[in-house]
């Protein structure tokens, strides 16, 4: 049991989750490694959203308001920590879910289906029986995706994704946006809007924000997100980054 008196609480609730997803046998071994270099980034911004973080959600979900095909891309990390977070993100911008995994495998694509199913999600792409096509130039398992979602999506959400994969999808003409507390990941270079921040703070607050924004004219969409430089935003997240004395 962790106190809530803790100064670490919050943190100490995640590492809790991801530890217990690996235990349930969905999430890759170097996915510990993953989410620890991460809570590291987290710790350095003081564990809060930033300004440059809030301006790349808004345009964030504006980018997958006015998408045709829109598809969030999970994995065991992103499901581990935000799985009900997603769905209802999922639900109000109308946007699917698939799974996408490095080291994958049957069972732990059965696994996180299923968990996915247990949550009220049942339309689930990426599964064992999804009609799969593969994308050219990813040498890994990551090159399968869903013919009705990520392979001819037009914008999609990639966190705590790999760069191989960024940079292949950016490639081919997706839009990409990403949610990674590394401001220098090549995702979060390679990728059109990049979020410097933590998942389970991201993903709700975007939910808040596309509930504003379903209401406005897709004019004012587009204009927000034409309006956005990545690379510049990019820099202002750096430099919320602070090492404490």
């Amino acid at each position: 049991m962790i106190p809530k008196s803790h100064p670490r609480y919050e943190s100490l609730l995640l590492r809790e989750k991801m530890v217990n997803a690996s235990k349930e046998g969905y999430l890759a071994d170097s996915a510990l490694i993953a989410h620890g270099r991460g809570e590291s980034f987290d710790y350095l911004i003081g564990e809060k959203t930033t300004y440059p973080a809030k301006r790349a959600m808004y345009v964030a979900v504006a980018a997958l308001l006015i998408s045709n095909n829109p598809v969030i891309s999970v994995n065991g990390n992103t499901t581990a920590l935000a799985i009900d977070e997603i769905i209802e993100f999922a639900n109000v911008i109308n946007a699917k879910i698939e799974i996408n995994l490095f080291y994958r495998t049957d069972e732990r694509v059965k696994i996180i289906t299923q968990l996915y199913k247990d949550h009220g999600y049942t339309n689930i792409l990426g599964g064992l029986d999804d009609d799969i096509e593969y994308i050219n130039d990813i040498e890994n398992n990551r090159a399968s995706a869903s013919k009705n979602g990520i392979y001819t999506a037009d914008t999609i959400l990639i966190p705590l994704e790999d760069g191989d994969r960024a940079e292949i999808l950016k490639k081919g003409g997706k839009n990409i946006i990403t949610i990674d507390l590394n401001p220098l990941s090549r995702t979060s270079k390679m990728s059109d809007v990049s979020i410097m921040d933590n998942i389970v703070r991201a993903i709700p607050f975007m939910t808040k924000i596309a509930t504003d924004l379903k209401t406005q004219d897709k004019k004012v969409l587009i204009d927000i997100v034409e309006d956005f430089d990545n690379e510049e935003n990019l820099k202002e997240s750096l430099e919320q980054i602070r090492i404490k004395e």
